[in-house]
């Protein structure tokens, strides 16, 4: 097994060209994916970044893997890493470039010769139709959220004992 193990701000992450791993096309499954990732049983990581894939609008294409086999739309670390892997292979030659994700095209850039990479994440929204909350259209900050009432929870608690 073919792949990279590579390390930003506490998130380590495992690159794999899908290109090393024909019999996982077109993606590991949710089983490779926890074995790999099981920090006893595999080689341990907090996901795979599964790429480079090819895009349309971007100059590469990444799908990011948790370790419990969920699909990432997103990762501010595993695209800085997946940069960098980038950069260490010399599939990059300029120090900006675009990575598409499922959550959207990201701008990457290079500095100081790959020792310092910054990725556009987007714009953090906290708009109730895009997280989604229910009640009226608002931006949902320093409000209390209720995921369970008290008497359900001890409840449930009670069934368990």
């Amino acid at each position: 097994m073919r792949f990279h193990k590579y390390h930003a701000l506490g998130n380590d992450y495992l690159v794999c060209d899908p290109r090393d791993f024909p019999t996982w096309n077109p993606a590991p499954t949710v089983e490779q994916i926890r074995v790999v990732c099981h920090r006893n049983f595999g080689v341990g990581s907090d996901g795979i970044l599964w790429g480079p894939l090819p895009s349309q609008q971007s100059k590469f294409g990444l799908r990011i893997f948790n370790p419990d086999g969920s699909e990432a739309e997103k990762s501010g670390n595993g695209l800085r890493i997946f940069s960098r892997y980038l950069w260490d292979q010399g599939l990059v030659k300029e120090p900006r470039f675009t990575i598409e994700t499922p959550g959207g095209h990201v701008e990457s850039i290079i500095k100081e010769n790959g020792q310092l990479i910054t990725v556009s994440m987007g714009r953090v929204s906290f708009d109730s139709h895009k997280i989604p909350v229910v009640g009226p259209e608002r931006e949902v900050l320093n409000e209390t959220i209720t995921v369970l009432d008290p008497q359900s929870v001890r409840s449930q608690l009670n069934r368990c004992t």
